[in-house]
């Protein structure tokens, strides 16, 4: 039996003498890899926290202590040394652990996470509640430096300084990484580092000019020279976080078992908030990972040995990947089309256009409020910015999209990713609430695409726009069918005809609308004929179109991924009825009010009955037939 079987709960690890812990990090790396390569994942994140992890089990007495993983997919090293390791075939799969920390899922997850930036927050409240329980017992919050872009951190950062009693720890794992190359001031400064010749030559240069100053050089030159330890921390980024009244120690390699392991001795239970600093390679420890990082970060399936990809293609682009080719496009003949992103320049398919027009492209790091406002300065002076933001991280940015675009209808597009089910990463990231909190926003029109080719139309349509726009479209391959060399724009608020039938009305939005086609087509041969509509908009709808075939067809069927509450049907419902159109029958096909576990798309789509055959089986039931 190796060492990692022999692990089942934190404390077998303080049992573990250092030579042996040290085996343990390989054993967890090559379990790590083994199950990814199978079940995809975040890879580099959790490979670069191995050392770091242990040193953390072994040094603090969880679950009595909290650890918050900021963000989750640090956490597997973690999963491993919390009884999960038996379980741990079953990551990101359907009914299996999840990929990010989950407080339902273990006592030892501090808190549920999938959004990052969050963790110092958090920790300072689980701080605060402890304390006022008479629980001295320490919090531990682990923050990659690609979070501590985000304004959240250093609105934690700022409170704890200015509170008293606080067993708080912060422990910042620097890798020069988030998801994407970290961007901004911020990382440059925690990234600074300063050679000892660097440091010899301008010490050198600085005491000859000192020295050179008449009659007062020589003790000015002494007293910078008694000073030079303060000048050192005054150049380096501890001067940051002292600023904020925390004790900052490091940078430490975090690699170093021996030398974390004694630091966090050092600094358990401290009477002020510290700040411990360590520097991790992201992939340590799988050559293909720490070569490519950023492929790593978030992986499909792939061969161990080469690490390459074990997915097929199968030749349909992708929305995101449409949806990249369609901004360089426009940008050629458009120069006032300008892209930005909150740290996801390949996840949004950006990577391209970045490279193309440098000077077009803004990477804000991971901030996506700073990237909405900065967005609505941008069209304020007559660009076109187009804002690439995955739905659920959207959503931390709603009082900007509200505020700063929307009451002035300033024209900025959201490209909204990843919209409706994503699949494996679970609950805080499925895009199922765009479409309610955008839709009660003046000012805004929303659009969602049946396929790729209707995507370019609506990004066409979105830069021809002067005002608030959003378009909506899911994470995986479209349809298949091809993208015009020239798209044109869609006419705003106005849906399509599908197909034309008397027994039913089905109306669909956006991803849900080939699903409906396929229900469509089963009825069709049952002999049940229905009137199918692409909405194309949520908001405007095309009212005239659907108040007449309500009006004629009175069993209707709503099709939407989304939540049911505030979305799509919501609207449609709300529009008949403010049109006095009675006398129907309204089926709603959506998620309701719950939030989604993590799983395969087709499967949960299957679940949460808003696949072809669910609308299938409604539509029948609504219409009255007995079908064999």
């Amino acid at each position: 039996m190796n060492l990692l079987e022999q692990i089942k709960t934190p404390g077998d690890i303080k049992q573990l003498t250092r030579k042996e812990l040290k085996l343990l990090a390989g054993e967890i790396r090559k379990r790590i890899i083994e199950v990814v390569s199978k079940n995809g994942g975040h890879l580099a994140s959790s490979l670069g926290a191995v050392e770091l992890t242990l040193a953390i089990h072994s040094v603090f007495d969880l679950p009595k202590d909290t650890l918050i993983w900021d963000v989750g997919h640090q956490s597997y090293a973690h999963k491993l040394l919390t009884g999960r390791n038996d379980r741990f075939d079953t990551l990101r799969k359907y009914k299996g652990i999840s990929g990010f920390s989950k407080i339902k899922e273990s006592p030892y997850d501090g808190f549920t996470v999938g959004h990052s930036s969050t963790s110092i927050s958090a920790g300072l409240g689980i701080c605060y509640g402890k304390y006022l329980n008479k629980d001295d017992s320490d919090v531990i919050s682990v923050i990659g430096d690609g979070s501590m872009t985000a304004g959240l951190a250093y609105e934690g950062l700022n409170q704890t300084g200015d509170l008293k009693k606080r067993n708080l720890i912060v422990i910042l794992n620097d890798n020069d990484m988030s998801i994407s190359p970290n961007v901004g001031a911020l990382s440059s400064f925690l990234s600074r580092t300063f050679s000892a010749k660097y440091l010899q030559t301008m010490r050198n240069q600085f005491g000859a000019f000192l020295k050179s100053l008449p009659k007062i050089g020589d003790d000015i030159y002494n007293i910078a020279k008694r000073s030079e330890e303060s000048f050192k921390t005054f150049i380096t980024p501890g001067m940051l976080f002292e600023a904020f009244n925390f004790d900052y120690f490091g940078p430490i390699d975090g690699h170093n078992l021996d030398h974390l392991i004694d630091i966090l001795k050092n600094i358990r239970n401290p009477a002020d908030p510290v700040l411990l600093h360590v520097t991790t390679i992201k992939g340590k420890g799988y050559e293909p990972a720490e070569k490519n990082p950023v492929y790593f970060h978030g992986v499909g399936s792939f061969a161990v040995d080469t690490g390459k990809s074990k997915k097929k293609s199968n030749g349909i682009p992708t929305y995101t990947k449409v949806f990249g080719s369609q901004m360089v496009n426009l940008a050629k003949i458009n120069g006032k089309i300008v892209g930005v992103t909150a740290a996801m320049p390949e996840g949004t398919g950006l990577i391209e256009f970045s490279k193309l027009y440098p000077d077009r492209f803004f990477d804000v790091g991971i901030a996506e409020q700073h990237a909405v406002t900065f967005s609505a300065g941008l069209a304020s002076r007559g660009l076109k910015p187009v804002v690439a933001i995955y739905s659920t991280f959207l959503q931390r940015a709603f009082d900007q999209i509200l505020h700063d675009v929307c009451i002035d209808a300033h024209p900025v597009v959201f490209a909204i990713d990843r919209g409706g089910i994503v699949g494996e990463d679970g609950p805080t990231h499925h895009g199922l609430f765009d479409f309610s909190y955008l839709r009660c926003m003046p000012n805004m029109t929303i659009m969602a695409p049946k396929d790729e080719n209707e995507l370019a139309r609506m990004l066409v349509t979105a830069v021809n726009h002067n005002g608030p726009i959003a378009l909506r479209y899911p994470r995986g391959t479209g349809a298949g069918v091809k993208v015009d060399d020239n798209p044109k724009p869609l006419e705003i608020g106005k849906a399509e005809i599908l197909s034309k039938g008397d027994d039913l009305l089905i109306i669909a939005i956006g991803s849900s609308v080939p699903e409906a086609i396929k229900a469509d087509r089963l009825l069709d041969d049952k002999g049940i004929k229905a009137t199918l509509i692409n909405a194309r908009f949520v908001k405007p709808l095309d009212a005239g179109l659907m108040i007449e075939y309500a009006e004629k067809i009175k069993k209707i069927i709503i099709v939407e991924e989304h939540v049911l509450d505030g979305g799509f049907g919501s609207a449609v419902l709300e529009m008949l009825t403010d049109n006095n159109v009675t006398g129907f029958k309204l089926k709603r096909i959506g998620i309701k009010n719950r939030f989604v576990e993590h799983g395969p798309q087709d499967i949960l789509r299957k679940d949460y009955e808003i696949d072809h055959t669910a609308i299938f089986n409604a539509a029948v039931k609504l219409h009255g037939s007995k079908i064999e």
